[in-house]
């Protein structure tokens, strides 16, 4: 897999993720390039000058003269998120995505997820994008450093949070205000796919469904602006009640 983009790269670096090698722009020399060679460099990461045209050839979007090659992305399981949470002494705050496809969204959606303190991001194993290289540029980074689970049953992993006393929200239209709502404590937030929102079953085995007041003539959202409309509701109510 081929991860592209200054900030991309970075951060990739910055994660310890396995870069099997790294290509870098011959031009590249000013501060910042110089800052991400001499950190790929610390970590015995091989890189490769080339013509700028080489790097144009590699990958089909923006690359900023910088192209890292790693494996594929390394999923976690559901046990890692809430450890991961029980680590940092915080209740478990968990976003799952019900059928999202469009790479663009989920990268948006792990930045978001990432900047706002999640703990993790379940997705389910079929019908959802993977996080690919699309997904990573997009995400500037935030996928090196946010858990990712890919699960057989979206429907069984929320009954298996709420045993363990994870309470869910299903965000969709026809809910109560989510600002009317208390989201403190542990609390995992269903997010729907493009268009078709939250499946039936899915949103009635959640213990709350919520929703985003609509003033427009549009009454939807794509799924990587709701969830962080959601997500920093939940991070709002956690400070204010410090």
């Amino acid at each position: 897999m081929k991860i592209y983009g200054r900030n991309a790269v970075s951060e990739t670096i910055k994660s310890g993720t396995t870069i099997d090698r790294m290509v870098v722009a011959k031009d590249a020399d000013d501060a910042g390039a110089k800052r991400i060679i001499a950190s790929a460099l610390s970590r015995g990461i091989k890189i490769f000058y080339r013509d700028k045209e080489y790097l144009d050839r590699e990958v089909s979007g923006k690359h900023q003269g910088f192209i890292a090659e790693i494996t594929d992305f390394k999923y976690c399981e559901l046990d890692d998120i809430l450890q991961y949470a029980k680590q940092k002494e915080e209740p478990p705050f968990i976003v799952i995505l019900d059928g999202v496809e469009d790479p663009h969204n989920l990268g948006s959606v792990l930045r978001v997820c990432e900047c706002a303190g999640v703990h993790g991001v379940i997705i389910p194993r079929h019908r959802s994008v993977s996080v690919n290289e699309t997904v990573i540029k997009v995400s500037s980074g935030a996928a090196a450093h946010i858990k990712v689970a890919k699960v057989v049953n979206i429907n069984e992993t929320i009954e298996q949070l709420k045993k363990l006393g994870v309470w869910v929200f299903c965000a969709d239209m026809n809910g109560e205000s989510i600002y009317e709502t208390d989201l403190t404590g542990a609390a995992a937030f269903v997010i729907g796919g493009e268009g078709s929102g939250v499946k039936r079953l899915t949103k009635n085995i959640c213990d709350r469904v919520v929703s985003l007041p609509m003033r427009g003539e549009i009454n939807s959202l794509n799924a990587s602006v709701a969830c962080g409309v959601v997500v920093y509701e939940k991070l709002r109510q956690n400070l204010k009640g410090l």
